[in-house]
Parts: structure tokens; C-alpha cells; sequence
């Protein structure tokens, strides 16, 4: 019975860890007051544990989009904390930002950019 509940307690403690060796996510997110631009990345592992990099591109999908849809273009590094928080740092075109989240359904919070106001950006990690 002993080894049993060591098993059991085992398996149980496997399902909780966080991975460890990940070594690549995908991003794709809405930001603006009503979702207006799609965010897409590929991140890949860099520096610590738990941390990634990579480039990342905004395309305008808001109704008032004229002929082809407005896109930027950045990079951001991603910082998991936990199960349920993100930290990240994004430059768009030149532009640092910053972003901190919580999870709900998905990764919900606001990015800040020095030169206009924060807006809403939610966030679904693949």
C-alpha cells in the first residue's frame, strides 16, 4: 500500500513541475482596447531558466484597415514566472514597452510603451 501512495505521489508531483527543458514557445495575442492587432512569435530558450527570445510582428486587423494591414515589427524576451505570470520586455519598432501578466483563460494584462498610452494585450503561449 506504502508504494502505492509513493507512486501515486510521484505521478502527481510530475504533473505540477514546470518544464524544464522547453527550449521554444509560440506567442499569438490581440492587444489594443478591442483587440485590433494580432501579435505573433516564435521564441526560443535564452539566458536562465524559464526564459525566451525572439522577434515578433503586430498586423493591424481592426475594421478601418486600408488596403494591406499595417504591420511592425520588434522583438521581445519573455520571462515565465510560475504557472500563472509573465514578465516580458518588447522593443517595436525601436520603441521599448514592457508587459506583465496574469493567466486566466489566457495571459491577460497591459503593455506600456514610452510614447503612447498602455493598451490591453492578451496572450496564449503554444
Amino acid at each position: 500500500m506504502r508504494f502505492l501512495w509513493l507512486a501515486s505521489a510521484a505521478i502527481s508531483g510530475l504533473a505540477f513541475a514546470a518544464p524544464s527543458s522547453v527550449s521554444a514557445l509560440e506567442l499569438i495575442g490581440q492587444a489594443g482596447i478591442l483587440g485590433e492587432w494580432e501579435l505573433t512569435a516564435n521564441l526560443a530558450a535564452a539566458g536562465g531558466r524559464q526564459e525566451f527570445a525572439g522577434p515578433i510582428t503586430l498586423k493591424h486587423t481592426g475594421i478601418c484597415t486600408t488596403d494591406e494591414p499595417e504591420k511592425r515589427s520588434g522583438d521581445i524576451r519573455l520571462q515565465m514566472i510560475g504557472a500563472s505570470r509573465i514578465k516580458a520586455a518588447l522593443t517595436i519598432e525601436g520603441n521599448p514597452c514592457t508587459y506583465s501578466a496574469t493567466k486566466s483563460d489566457a495571459y491577460v494584462g497591459t503593455m506600456s510603451c514610452r510614447d503612447r498610452r498602455d493598451v490591453p494585450l492578451r496572450l496564449w503561449v503554444k
